[in-house]
């Protein structure tokens, strides 16, 4: 099989979704590796470094999506590369369609096939290839939240972990999942005191048993997230319900009860935010004010910390591209279950529920695509 990786093209994105040793491994296996011009560059991997690894370095991404059976990327393609996809070719990236009509719309007419790192599960209902990066993004929520709550950065001035006769931060995590927990140890380490809500009692459970003294579970409600707003610094919203938008938590109304220069760091923003007022940003660019609260939306958190991430990511990845890439599409689908959710649009035809309801579209079972 032919296997494409382009340059990521979104801001500030510097990730790449197959290192060297990865393209060595699929040479042996009898595969062409096509890589976009400085691919790997922004994390550290040299096109010389994929050059001996067997990989044909190419000019430009036109001729890599032109060529490539199976195109591997990070994150979702943009308007710009939507010209690019094609009928029966098979994209497998992040995609979270649930937060873009326009993504869906176009992969949609690009009759390509779509399998979505977000939606691989492992029986466990765990989530094999969103766990890595949601463990970068769950740290790195709080290193950004306690970064914009200094003074100079449009926050109120309030330092995490205090100091001996000052009270430390208060810090909110929305969501007790992967996003959260990691959130909520990197601030209880900086002396924060941190309270973690949650609709699952079982998993509070568990993070009270295995979470440092200054971290609080709470169940989480409207009234508890009401009540709890007017005291907090920052708030990092990690909640995730797999391919669908996630449930908007904290309303316009809310932002007034909070005081003036805290925080929302909305992880959550890739599957469109669990805060009314959220929307995408970039490392550029990263936040904005709303009613003086302090709003941090970058979509690709982990991309300001590219070797660590791709090397996270793609310790995840790869045995699935391996398998696509022996295997075809549809067999590797039909040996492995795993993948079986993770296949969200195939020529034409939305198979992920939630994706359909995101956008009041109609889809069909995995099984009609199959034969």
């Amino acid at each position: 099989m032919i296997i494409g990786v382009p340059r990521e093209v979104k801001l500030h994105e510097n990730r790449v979704a197959v290192i060297p040793s990865g393209v060595l491994t699929l040479k042996k296996r009898g595969h062409r590796v096509l890589m976009e011009k400085d691919a790997g560059t922004g994390s550290g991997f040299s096109d010389e470094q994929y050059r001996k690894c067997g990989a044909e370095i190419v000019p430009e991404a036109k001729e890599v999506w032109a060529n490539a059976e199976l195109i591997v990327k990070v994150k979702e393609p943009v308007p710009q590369e939507y010209p690019l996809m094609r009928e029966g070719q098979t994209l497998f990236t992040f995609f979270h369609f649930a937060a873009s009509e326009s993504l869906t719309r176009a992969v949609i007419e690009s009759g390509c096939v779509a399998l979505a790192y977000e939606t691989v599960e492992k029986p466990d209902r765990s989530l094999p290839l969103l766990i890595p990066m949601s463990e970068v993004a769950g740290k790195m929520a709080t290193q950004q939240g306690a970064r914009f709550l200094e003074k100079p950065q449009g926050g109120k001035g309030v330092m995490l972990g205090g100091i001996p006769g000052v009270r430390p931060g208060n810090v909110l995590v929305l969501g007790g999942g992967i996003v959260g927990m990691n959130a909520s140890r990197i601030a209880a380490g900086m002396g924060a005191n941190v309270t973690i809500m949650d609709i699952s009692l079982p998993r509070l459970r568990y993070l009270s048993e295995t979470m440092p003294a200054n971290v609080t579970m709470l169940y989480s409600s409207e009234e508890n997230i009401r009540a709890k707003l007017p005291e907090v610094d920052l708030v990092i919203g990690g909640i995730l319900i797999p391919g669908a938008k996630a449930p908007r938590l904290i309303t316009r109304d809310m932002l007034g009860t909070m005081v003036p220069g805290s925080v929302i760091v909305d992880v959550a923003i890739d599957q469109g935010g669990s805060v009314e007022t959220s929307r995408p940003t970039t490392h550029q660019d990263p936040v904005y004010e709303v009613d003086g609260i302090v709003h941090y939306g970058v979509t690709n958190m982990p991309g300001a910390v590219p070797y660590t991430s791709t090397i996270g990511l793609t310790n995840a990845t790869f045995p699935y591209v391996l398998q696509i890439a022996d295997k075809g599409w549809k067999q590797a689908l039909k040996e492995n279950a795993e993948l079986v959710p993770g296949l969200n649009i195939a020529y034409g035809t939305i198979t992920y529920k939630d994706v359909a309801i995101a956008f009041d579209m109609d889809w069909k079972p995995v099984s009609s695509v199959m034969g």
